[in-house]
């Protein structure tokens, strides 16, 4: 089969701001007319779990709950709150963890409150939930948009910035008022009408008023924020907004949005953000349509949706073996496991995905609170999840997604082992971009060896003036061509051109020309073809170029992951987690060798990798023409 890519389509919402939800649904339905639909508050969100008892499935949860009851609650600072807006510092995480720790915190104490029905599990929810109502802002300081404009480091209370974190909150408390409802009015009357009128006036009112909110994507550039956020106020105004026209308006407008976002992936399904970008995007789209089926007794249903069907498989697509991912843009290579997956299990169910069910059923574990309170409240309440027997995942043989000009093969479906070859497209402006266009990834036995290291730590300058700065952002940090010492370009027209992938009679091949992705005036053509073999279980990847004359020379850059030797010739490369020795070779009459090793010393960098990652570096001949192709198979 032959595929052919001249860019990275994007599909957009058409001049009225229909998606493909109203395409389905049919031309006369408005938003308007389907929210006037819905049903009433009280019973707007799917049913919660019933009590269980001592012997529920909560696990972890129920022994940090019971661990930290009685103890203080995290509590956010001031000082926290500005390291972000200093010079020189730019610290996120510091202020973040303790909102997270509070959050989580709240999600155990509901879900020990549904669970036990004790009222000491009721007091340390409500205790959370006053909380939230009294912290000053729930928008996390990266986004605020009030202090830079005033000189100030601390938010503006009278204009709430709505943000994932505000969004967050307000689905938090509504889906904590949906589980205890009546229990808060008999133990603590007046909180739920606090709540109300807090989830209002941070949330729900800006987010009507206020369309030029970026997110929102009516410029046409839609990303995961869309979904997240509408996903969260769709949830937010079912349960804590009175039956009326504001409330239809909130969820129209929450709907529409998750509609343009729909609308704004490719017909393949595929994220650019990557694989662990999916949960925060797709996954909250998917789960909002779940929601909205309740809320509208089964009016809106999104199964029928093309793109719906697509999204929900893209994670085991990207699945190299056990933890380990494909990763692209600022997705990490192994991400957490502690992830909603009774989300593609019902979904793949629901669409007969077989793939997508074995996929998320072998990731089936105990209850966690990282994904969030709704999310555990699904899990808890989900029978047939938790009767869902983990087995061996789904591993495709080969899959190409021309929306982001992703491509992955391994040397036999259904198992890790052997070779696993992915390439990368694309352009240089995607969502959480780097500069990678032609990219490789290398794994064995389901263990990346050529990888991508991924992202540091968020801080300031992540998504700063300053971003490319950062190595891992840089091509020069992915295993890509420097062409005669210049990285390549950031931005759309950095991109690949005449891309071709074939896959068959046993070889997966990817072509490309990279030149428009170098400001390089005299480069012509640059042409990749990475290419499995797989009854010869061997990864070539061949560059060719062409100049307009002589001049400095290039290198080719391979990011390895392991213990890394090299001798003329060939590196050897002792894989992470076990797997099985790497030789990476080529002809060092084409090209000599030498190794960068990079200390790793950020955690979210080395909880991936170890201590370092090892750059080997090809010097190529400063010749008008040439190619090198280098060859990667297990050592014997």
């Amino acid at each position: 089969m032959t595929y052919t890519a001249t860019g990275s389509p994007i599909h957009r919402p058409d001049a009225t701001g229909a998606g493909p939800l109203l395409a389905v649904w049919g031309a006369d339905a408005s938003w308007e007319s389907l929210a006037h639909s819905l049903l009433p508050p009280g019973t707007a969100l799917p049913a919660p779990p019933a009590a269980v008892g001592d012997g529920d499935p909560l696990g972890e949860v129920r022994e940090l709950a019971e661990a930290e009851l009685g103890t203080p609650w995290p509590q956010p600072l001031a000082s926290q709150y500005a390291r972000y807006f200093r010079a020189g510092d730019g610290n996120r995480t510091d202020y973040e963890s303790q909102v997270f720790g509070r959050q989580d915190r709240l999600t155990r104490a509901v879900l020990m409150a549904v669970a036990s029905g004790a009222e000491r599990w009721l007091d340390e929810a409500a205790d959370g939930m006053v909380l939230l109502c009294e912290q000053s802002s729930w928008c996390w300081p990266a986004h605020e948009e009030s202090c830079r404009p005033r000189g100030t480091v601390l938010p503006d209370l009278a204009e709430p910035c709505l943000d994932l974190g505000a969004a967050e909150v307000a689905a938090q408390l509504a889906w904590a008022d949906h589980a205890l409802g009546a229990r808060l009015d008999a133990r603590f009357p007046g909180l739920r009408a606090r709540v109300r009128a807090e989830a209002q006036v941070r949330v729900l009112e800006p987010f009507t008023r206020r369309r030029d909110w970026h997110w929102l994507g009516l410029d046409g550039h839609v990303h995961n924020w869309c979904p997240w956020i509408c996903g969260n106020v769709l949830v937010a105004a079912l349960r804590l907004s009175e039956p009326g026209d504001e409330r239809a308006r909130q969820v129209a407008l929450a709907v529409e949005g998750i509609d343009r976002y729909l609308a704004a992936l490719p017909d393949d399904g595929s994220i650019d953000e990557g694989y662990e970008y999916w949960w925060n995007g797709a996954c909250r789209a998917l789960e909002a349509l779940d929601v909205l089926e309740h809320a509208t007794a089964g009016t809106l249903n999104a199964a029928r949706v093309p793109v719906v069907r697509e999204t929900v498989r893209f994670p085991h697509r990207m699945q190299l073996g056990g933890p380990w991912y494909l990763n692209f843009a600022d997705a990490r290579a192994r991400p957490s496991s502690e992830l909603p997956w009774q989300v593609p299990y019902r979904w793949g169910r629901r669409l007969g995905e077989q793939d997508v069910v074995r996929h998320a059923a072998a990731h089936r574990g105990a209850i966690s609170v990282w994904a969030g309170l709704g999310r555990a409240l699904h899990e808890l309440a989900d029978a047939e999840w938790q009767r869902a027997v983990p087995g061996e995942p789904p591993l495709v043989a080969g899959v190409w997604l021309p929306g982001t000009q992703v491509g992955l093969a391994r040397s036999a479906a259904g198992t890790p082992r052997g070779l696993t070859l992915a390439v990368k497209g694309g352009h240089n402006d995607e969502n959480h971009n780097h500069n990678d266009v032609g990219t490789v990834i290398v794994a064995v036995d389901g263990v990346p060896v050529i990888v991508d290291a991924g992202r540091p730590t968020y801080t300031a300058q992540t998504f700063g003036p300053d971003r490319y700065a950062i190595w891992t952002m840089r091509s020069d940090w992915h295993s890509v061509p420097e062409v005669r010492g210049t990285p390549q370009g950031q931005g759309p027209r950095f991109k690949a051109r005449d891309v071709e992938v074939t896959d068959e009679s046993g070889v997966f091949a990817a072509r490309m020309d990279l030149a428009a992705a170098y400001p390089v005036e005299e480069l012509r053509q640059w042409r990749r073809t990475a290419r499995l073999d797989r009854a010869a279980s061997l990864v070539t990847i061949e560059d060719a170029w062409s100049f307009d004359g002589d001049g400095p020379p290039s290198s080719l850059h391979f990011l390895l992951a392991g213990q890394v030797e090299l001798t003329a010739g060939q590196v050897v490369v002792r894989p992470l987690d076990g797997a099985r020795d790497v030789l990476v070779s080529w002809d060092p009459e084409l090209a000599t060798g030498s190794l960068t090793v990079r200390e790793l010393d950020d955690p979210m960098l080395s909880s991936v990798w170890g201590e370092r990652l090892t750059r080997l570096e090809l010097r190529l001949p400063g010749t008008a023409h040439g190619s090198l192709p280098i060859h990667v198979e297990v050592r014997a």
